[in-house]
């Protein structure tokens, strides 16, 4: 919602059902008509809405996801906690000679399920 209020087209993936049902719910009642969710498993992005400026996951997978690199257009930028038990906040960018990956600071964040955890 906070994106969206800057503007922003917002692409959110919850691998919950639940929970995405209610967030989507929640931002279609507050009238965000600029906000897409989506019911599925958030390593593997959304494919068919990138390549994105931005991405920012809030969940952390053991390593950084190919697919959502793959995702970033050229001069995009991801943020990202990596790691199991100890986590960085990693920003990603894309450049037309690869990605540019820069550790910012340690964090705890929830683990990214689905396929990071190999499909569990």
């Amino acid at each position: 919602a906070v994106l969206a209020e800057i503007g922003m087209d917002v692409y959110s993936i919850e691998i919950l059902e639940p929970l995405g049902l209610q967030a989507q719910q929640d931002l279609e009642a507050q009238g965000y008509d600029n906000v897409q969710v989506r019911i599925g498993d958030g390593y593997k992005g959304w494919p068919e809405a990138a390549p994105f400026d931005s991405i920012i996951v809030t969940a952390a997978p053991p390593r950084i996801p190919q697919p959502l690199k793959d995702q970033l257009k050229i001069g995009g930028r991801m943020v990202i906690p990596v790691g199991d038990r100890y986590q960085e906040l990693i920003v990603i960018t894309r450049t037309e000679d690869g990605w540019n990956e820069e550790t910012i600071f340690p964090v705890r964040f929830v683990p990214m399920t689905g396929e990071a955890q190999g499909g569990r």
